[in-house]
């Protein structure tokens, strides 16, 4: 994990004024990859002390617009924010708790992108979401004897 001294360099990399409160959030965000905004709140606080949720939302916001952090967010989630950005990986969420891994990238089937091509959409960036049981759900349920945990978080 970076340093405290490198989490200012990359805020003022991305030419925003360094404050603690944002190099508290970066810090979390890299400690606590894909976490929502309350476990990036509760991990501030914990080594910053008081800071309100509007303050880490406003951070969270310009880190996001600023390509330090990546905000994620599957389907019945709440948002979640990580800090490998820049690589358009992918993510595999499980069904049963919810947990999320990266992917890195995979080449895939996809639809036809020559339509959005033709409808002049310039093609950045692609989001794919792969779910599915985490080993550790997939080893409780075949203790439970159930073949198949469908269980939302």
């Amino acid at each position: 994990m970076p340093t405290t001294l490198e989490f200012e360099r990359m805020v003022r990399g991305a030419s925003l004024r360094v404050t603690r409160p944002r190099v508290a959030v970066l810090a979390a965000v890299h400690d606590l990859p894909h976490a929502d905004t309350d476990t990036i709140i509760e991990a501030v606080r914990a080594t910053f002390g008081e800071v309100s949720h509007q303050a880490v939302y406003d951070v969270l916001r310009a880190l996001t617009e600023a390509s330090l952090l990546r905000r994620i967010q599957p389907r019945g989630s709440n948002a979640r924010y990580e800090s490998r950005v820049g690589d358009n990986h992918h993510h595999v969420v499980c069904r049963s708790c919810g947990a999320i891994a990266d992917v890195d990238r995979a080449v895939i089937d996809v639809p036809d992108l020559a339509a959005a091509d033709r409808a002049g959409y310039e093609i950045d960036e692609a989001e794919v979401f792969y779910w599915g049981r985490c080993p550790r759900c997939v080893t409780a349920a075949a203790a439970r004897g159930s073949s198949r945990d469908t269980s939302r978080w």
